[in-house]
């Protein structure tokens, strides 16, 4: 085990390489120049000016010494220095918007485990009936809708309309912190973004169930008399989670892409909303740094999804 996670963690080293290579590269090819976050539109710059604040950001220098120059200081721990916010440094200000991040993401892929796992089980045991058919016309709309229009739909009826939920932000502006009211503003978000995962994990722990209930060991324990209930739960579920556990894992990156919308839209101070403001005002250091910590996360997901893969299956060996 040991040999096997020293080994992913080395490949995931080479891959945030890569990973800070691609985005310095599409950062430089996008349009605009991050110097135009420090410039009032009312009273522009001279180029002399202009030049001189050019060379202080280090953006004068040729593209791989850019690159390798923040390379060799992230590699400390030090992620440079916001260009929106000037001296705020980048890695506590990406580490402070990670919480309300995780947060949305942990609560959205629980409720997506939750119902999809469930909807799943009762759809391959009603295989055909009405109630698996209505279970897959709902899977269906849900993986076929993108996040940002879930988000917006949500955000007009369950908002808007209904008055359900708060239209946005993580607490309500003036209050304290309660549990009551973080509940009350996560709810929404989490729920809109769980949409295309449950859908996604309903539809494999259904196919997945209903290979395992024609197995021979499943055809033995009802032979023997087992309860049709102890069939389903401990003979057949435990072996059809194997292919969603490794979906959930995958899924993670995806789910970083619908919080980056679901934080737009509901304005959660996450790094979702971080990175979109980051490309507006064209802040290289917060989208590098933002894009690292991310690109971590996933990495170390996947790792301990493949973990779990091996302990809920002996079979497998991590080795």
């Amino acid at each position: 085990m040991t040999t096997f996670i020293t080994r992913r963690l080395a490949i995931g080293l080479v891959m945030l390489l890569a990973l800070s290579v691609l985005v310095f590269i599409l950062l430089r090819l996008a349009p605009g120049d991050p110097i135009d976050a420090y410039v009032n539109p009312t009273s522009p710059l001279s180029p002399e000016a202009m030049q001189a604040l050019r060379e202080r950001l280090g953006l004068d220098a040729p593209l791989p010494v850019q690159y390798f120059g923040w390379l060799r200081t992230a590699i400390t721990g030090d992620l440079g220095y916001s260009i929106q916010r000037v001296g705020v440094p980048v890695l506590p200000l990406v580490m402070e918007r990670i919480g309300p991040t995780l947060l949305l993401m942990a609560a959205g892929l629980i409720i997506a485990i939750v119902v999809g796992v469930a909807g799943g089980i009762i759809s391959a045991v009603r295989r055909n009936s009405p109630t698996d058919i209505g279970f897959s016309v709902v899977a269906f709309i849900g993986i076929s809708s993108p996040a940002f229009l879930t988000a917006l739909l949500g955000l007009y009826f369950f908002s808007v309309q209904l008055r359900w939920a708060p239209s946005g932000g993580m607490l309500t502006p003036g209050m304290g912190f309660s549990m009551s009211d973080l509940l009350a503003h996560l709810i929404l978000p989490a729920c809109l973004l769980s949409i295309g995962h449950a859908a996604l994990i309903m539809r494999y722990m259904r196919a997945s169930l209903l290979e395992v209930l024609n197995q021979d060991y499943v055809r033995t324990a009802r032979a023997k008399g087992v309860r049709e209930f102890f069939v389903i739960v401990k003979h057949a579920v435990r072996n059809a989670l194997l292919p969603v556990i490794t979906l959930i894992g995958s899924t993670i990156g995806i789910a970083v892409g619908g919080a980056i919308f679901i934080e737009s839209v509901f304005n959660w101070p996450g790094m979702g909303l971080l990175l979109v403001n980051a490309v507006e005002t064209r802040d290289y250091p917060v989208i590098m740094g933002a894009t690292l910590v991310i690109g971590a996360c996933v990495i170390v997901v996947n790792l301990l999804t493949d973990i779990t893969y091996a302990a809920v299956d002996p079979r497998i060996q991590v080795a």
